[in-house]
């Protein structure tokens, strides 16, 4: 009995930290509140890091499977492959659904296609398990500026901007839509 003891310690510590480690602690989804945080009042070169920071947190799905997908998924998207970058996103949304990364994936490739119903259906997924997903937004804006919906891809710049002011491309939008929505000032 005593020899049983000896043996289970380590084994039940190595349990333990298995299960500990395989987890999100709360110091990571921390950081990326603090970088979220942060990247409400960085400037554009130190803003450009910090979002890509927090972006990088959000493509770790924590499973192999679900991280081969992706990388698959985003390969096909850079090779404008957008019919096999689909099916990539799908079996990964059918595999992880509650990981946003997927959803966006697929959002983007179904864009690519002109499929903007599709894309529209994936963005509002994506936004639902992560309202704070700026790629989210800023494809949603620029979805609904294809979809010549100016006074609503105006709106979703302006959250995109209270998320993360400098979006380059949101400032453009912003910019570019402002006399439309807002009329020319005198």
């Amino acid at each position: 009995m005593v020899m049983l003891r000896v043996h289970l310690k380590p084994a039940v510590a190595a349990l333990v930290a298995l299960l500990t480690l395989g987890q999100p602690s709360f110091a990571e989804s921390r950081d990326i509140s603090e970088l979220l945080s942060e990247l409400q009042s960085a400037k554009a070169p130190e803003a450009q890091k910090i979002a890509r920071d927090i972006e990088i947190r959000w493509s770790a799905s924590g499973s192999a499977s679900a991280n081969l997908l992706l990388k698959r998924g985003e390969d096909a998207l850079e090779a404008r492959q957008f019919t096999k970058a689909v099916e990539h996103f799908t079996a990964l949304t059918d595999h992880a659904p509650a990981f946003a990364e997927g959803w966006h994936g697929r959002a983007r490739a179904f864009f690519g296609l002109g499929e903007y119903g599709l894309a529209l259906a994936d963005l509002r997924q994506t936004l639902a398990l992560n309202p704070s997903h700026f790629g989210a937004i800023y494809g949603l804006a620029a979805l609904l500026e294809q979809l010549e919906k100016p006074e609503e891809a105006y709106d979703a710049y302006k959250i995109l901007l209270n998320l993360y002011p400098a979006h380059e491309k949101a400032l453009e939008g912003v910019s570019r839509l402002e006399p439309s929505v807002n009329g020319v000032k005198l």
